[in-house]
């Protein structure tokens, strides 16, 4: 038995390496020609080969961890239906290889790259796409997510506070900072704007501000008071990991920071659905290694005509792109319709599952 599995895992290892090696070797081109053809436009020049190229390379992480499962599935359907069409399963049927012992063997495989598949998205890609970003803004100057920047939520005794930061630069310093401050009953006590702000230890130091303070309920007499400081100290609990993390997108942070990131949007009142399916996506992510491999075993029990293997393959590959755009869309009609996270995030995987236990019910235990 241990002949038969080294054969098997032998043979699945090189051809997902193989499959996961082109996709990535496709991905990178496309990537490298976009950041090409966007740093040109950007800076009216001749984009640095040298930089585009590192700052593409740091995107590979990611481009992993998405296509480990899709890979997997290609990988392992190749391979059985191979070892089908050759008869060579069949010897090893004859040899002692059930069913069951079968789907062990390669759940035991699928597990290994469950492992890799969640360091690889847990750890190395949001550490590359930091260094991405960081990179980024070393060229372009700043860090920033669409056009409205980033928004945060405090508190302050019996007020709440709106903060959106325009964007972070290489030095962690913050740009165009505008703060919001409403009373109890919702009526806006301050608006403070700034043209940048540094991090202290439970503040921030804000530069260039202009404040207005609206005048409260039954005081309209007194007009809008405007106020001008060079420099202005801001109690906070807010941290430059928070900032960074809000400017980050959810599927570029670690289950850690979107569990900590949660619980900071909880404590404020601040509505966490998009994080929280999100952060279950990270969780349930990693399995679907396993029902990609469950999903190919029934292709060792086919019988294949000469060169029917192409077909199987190539179905392979769009059941891999189905997945992949499934799990994209359940996270947006999920967050749209408000449904439950875990659930949300758990649904294409669960699909997956009784479809590949179903094929392998149907065509391997009943036949």
């Amino acid at each position: 038995m241990i002949t038969i599995r080294r054969l098997l895992y032998t043979e699945l290892l090189w051809a997902v390496a193989f499959v996961t090696l082109g996709f990535v070797s496709l991905f990178f081109f496309f990537d490298l020609v976009d950041e090409l053809r966007s740093a040109a436009r950007a800076t009216n020049v001749a984009a640095d080969l040298g930089e585009s190229l590192l700052f593409v390379a740091l995107q590979v992480p990611n481009h992993l961890y998405e296509l480990l499962p899709i890979t997997t599935l290609i990988g392992a359907i190749y391979v059985m239906a191979r070892l089908a069409q050759s008869s060579e399963y069949t010897i090893l049927r004859t040899s002692g290889l059930g069913p069951g012992r079968a789907l062990s063997t390669l759940l035991q495989l699928g597990a290994g790259l469950v492992l890799l598949t969640f360091v690889m998205g847990d750890y190395v890609a949001p550490a590359a796409d930091r260094q991405a970003q960081l990179l980024k803004a070393q060229s372009g100057g700043r860090i920033t997510v669409g056009r409205t920047g980033a928004w945060l939520k405090a508190r302050n005794d019996t007020h709440s506070i709106a903060v959106n930061v325009s964007a972070m630069a290489p030095d962690a310093t913050l740009r165009t900072v505008r703060l919001y401050e409403f009373e109890a009953d919702g009526r806006m006590a301050t608006q403070t704007d700034a043209q940048s702000a540094s991090f202290e230890p439970g503040a921030w130091r804000l530069q260039q501000v202009q404040r207005l303070r609206f005048p409260a309920e039954g005081q309209a007499a007194q007009g809008i008071v405007r106020e001008s400081f060079n420099e202005l100290v801001w109690p906070t609990d807010l941290t430059a990991d928070m900032v960074s993390t809000a400017l980050l997108k959810p599927d570029r942070m670690s289950t850690l920071d979107l569990f900590q990131y949660i619980r900071h949007l909880s404590a404020n009142g601040q509505s966490a659905q998009r994080y929280e399916i999100e952060f279950w996506r990270k969780v349930f992510y990693p399995l679907s290694c396993l029902v990609m491999v469950v999903l190919a075993l029934p292709f060792a029990y086919l019988h294949f005509r000469r060169g029917g293997i192409t077909a199987y393959v190539f179905g392979g590959v769009m059941v891999g792109v189905s997945f992949f755009l499934l799990n994209n869309v359940f996270g947006y009609i999920g967050n749209l319709n408000n449904w439950v996270p875990w659930i949300t995030a758990a649904a294409p995987g669960l699909i997956y599952t009784l479809a590949s236990l179903g094929a392998f019910g149907w065509l391997v235990l009943r036949r």
